[in-house]
């Protein structure tokens, strides 16, 4: 296959896109993966590293709606605990470095909904990290502006399902 490493991550994504399966994040993981190995030479990537857009499209699939975003953070940007709803992400960093917290929903009888902290994991450049439909996480900055990539199932803006965490008094939950 001819063209750009972009050009080749959605020709192989496209080529083994299915039912969410083991095998089709593993496979999505690598490619991704591969992706951020591009050379800083091809234009797209030149660009990126340039302009570091707060966020840019770089491809939408137009018949299985998976969708690759590019985001520049901030160093010390914070991303409240989230899901994405019935959909699934994977995320890879460029550039910078970004930490990821994991967290479980709990609540007990009588007790409304709250968030505990699993863990976090730091992802650098050439990382790749996965979120499940129903994962809950946060994102972090660490060392930037750092760039990472998006890789979901279909585009977030259409999904209603999303949920966000609010802090009160050091308790993570729901937003309202």
């Amino acid at each position: 296959m001819t063209g750009t490493s972009l050009d080749i991550f959605a020709g192989r994504v496209r080529d083994n896109w299915g039912t969410l399966t083991s095998e089709l994040i593993e496979n999505c993981s690598v490619r991704l993966a591969e992706l951020l190995q591009a050379p800083r030479t091809e234009a797209w990537v030149a660009d990126l590293c340039h302009e570091r857009p707060e966020s840019r499209e770089l491809y939408r699939d137009p018949v299985h709606g998976f969708v690759l975003l590019a985001h520049t953070e901030a160093e010390g940007r914070y991303r409240v605990p989230h899901d994405h709803g019935e959909s699934w992400v994977i995320y890879g960093v460029l550039d910078g470095e970004m930490e990821m917290g994991t967290y479980a929903r709990v609540e007990g009888p009588g007790e409304a909904p709250r968030l505990v902290k699993r863990g976090s994991t730091l992802v650098r450049p050439g990382d790749v990290q996965v979120y499940l439909p129903g994962d809950i996480h946060d994102t972090r900055c660490v060392s930037g502006p750092a760039i990472q990539f998006r890789f979901t199932a279909r585009d977030l803006r259409l999904e209603t399902t999303i949920v966000r965490y609010a802090d009160q008094g050091g308790v993570w939950v729901p937003s309202v």
